[in-house]
């Protein structure tokens, strides 16, 4: 059994795609409702980190307070955008996957295709009706 995170959102379609392929690959995942239990500021700095992505990329603008907090603001610090993601969870983009081949933020969701194991999940039909491939997995 792979052990596998998700931080998810369930009013997001990207989240339950994911979710959903995470699924039809054989793997029930822990999934972390983040909006109702944030990670704290030690476990999201490891996220980034472990995801080589920086807090701007991992900064959610639409549907957020992002613009409300001037948080398109260049000159911001890593600090000070991940103090405003503790303080609002919803500024943290979605989904957010943790498996033992990485950590990804699942913008598409098919991008959780490299964090699954190889041809574990055969095809599958996303919510819009896109067909989503294995590409080569």
């Amino acid at each position: 059994m792979t052990d596998i995170v998700i931080y998810h959102n369930p009013d997001c379609g990207t989240s339950r795609n994911t979710l959903a392929m995470i699924r039809g690959a054989g793997i029930e995942p822990h999934v972390v409702e983040y909006l109702k239990t944030p990670p704290s500021r030690e476990l999201l700095v490891q996220l980034i980190a472990r995801a080589g992505i920086t807090a701007r990329a991992l900064l959610r603008e639409k549907g957020t307070p992002f613009a409300q907090l001037g948080l398109g603001d260049e000159s911001l610090a890593d600090d000070a955008l991940i103090d405003a993601m503790l303080e609002h969870p919803i500024l943290i983009n979605r989904p957010l996957v943790v498996a033992p081949l990485g950590v990804k933020l699942c913008r598409p969701s098919e991008m959780v295709l490299d964090l699954l194991p190889a041809g574990a999940l055969p095809a599958f039909v996303k919510e819009d009706g896109e067909v989503v491939g294995t590409k080569g997995r």
